[in-house]
């Protein structure tokens, strides 16, 4: 058994480490609150975009775009979202995971990376084509314009084929779904919106899509938008569910750290107790023997 030292010793240590699990709990609450806020206030524009532009392309027969077709390179552009802290628990793992252990595990990746964990665990395996680290802590509209911007012109140029997103879903306080979504060429999502499914089951036609001015013209002013919009919004619900998962971390953390304190205690106490018992027997063996 360790001596009564030792144990006092381990114990205060855990109960530093406890105050800290537990105001890393107490900021990433406040954190996460107004994180949860601007992920619920973007995700209809983020849903609706993805949607609108799906049924502009059902809409739309024979039409030919370079962001509606494949590259000639074979390189596959990833951008994958992560944090720039650990203590998380299994929230930067699963993003890498979806990336490593995924459909495009054995490709010719290039990562785009928006978070530190994620660029310092991918860069042994793939090629880091930009770090945008900083971006992640106060994500903005204008950040995704600019990433846009640089993968565009690479997939324009011919330099990847394919580009991706790789984040985590926010669905609520305790569920966050590592998400993997293909950005371009841009793919036309076979299951049908409620709008049209509605339209269908009137039994009204759907009219082809008519573009003013030029549909080239028209689809280079709004995939790029498009793009920017799933970025932002894949930024945003990101850093809910990572502060989502570190304060579920820090809990647990936090009771594991209580439950390993009460045991310590209860060693202590038995420890002590012996020694106490110890000193009694041999004081009275003492007073025997001089008796």
């Amino acid at each position: 058994m360790a001596s009564m030292r030792d144990i006092k010793r381990r114990r205060g240590s855990i109960q530093s480490t406890q105050q800290i699990t537990k105001a890393m709990k107490l900021v990433s609450t406040v954190k996460l609150q107004r994180a949860k806020q601007n992920a619920e206030r973007s995700k209809a524009y983020f849903h609706c975009m993805y949607d609108t532009v799906n049924s502009i392309l059902k809409r739309t027969k024979n039409l030919e775009h370079k962001f509606l077709k494949s590259g000639e390179s074979g390189k596959k552009a990833v951008i994958v979202i992560t944090s720039n802290r650990g203590l998380a628990g299994g929230y930067n793992s699963n993003v890498i995971k979806l990336v490593t252990r995924g459909e495009l595990a054995d490709e010719d990746l290039a990562i785009y990376a928006i978070g530190k964990k994620g660029r310092e665990a991918l860069q042994r395996r793939y090629e880091i084509k930009a770090d945008y680290s900083d971006v992640i802590e106060e994500p903005a509209y204008v950040d995704a314009m600019a990433i846009c911007k640089e993968v565009l012109e690479a997939f324009s140029k011919g330099e990847i084929s394919e580009i991706y997103l790789a984040y985590t879903g926010f669905k609520n306080t305790v569920s966050h779904i590592p998400t993997l979504l293909k950005l371009l060429p841009v793919e036309i999502n076979e299951k049908e919106s409620t709008v049209e499914s509605g339209e269908e089951a009137s039994g009204e036609s759907r009219a082809l899509m008519n573009f003013e001015p030029e549909d080239e013209e028209a689809l280079n002013l709004l995939i790029p938008k498009y793009i920017t919009s799933l970025i932002y919004g894949g930024m945003i619900e990101a850093v809910a569910s990572e502060n989502g998962a570190r304060m579920q971390a820090m809990d647990s953390a936090t009771s594991n750290a209580e439950e390993m304190i009460d045991n310590l205690t209860l060693l202590y106490n038995r420890a002590r107790q012996g020694s106490i018992t110890q000193e009694l027997t041999e004081i009275i063996a003492g007073a025997n023997a001089i008796s």
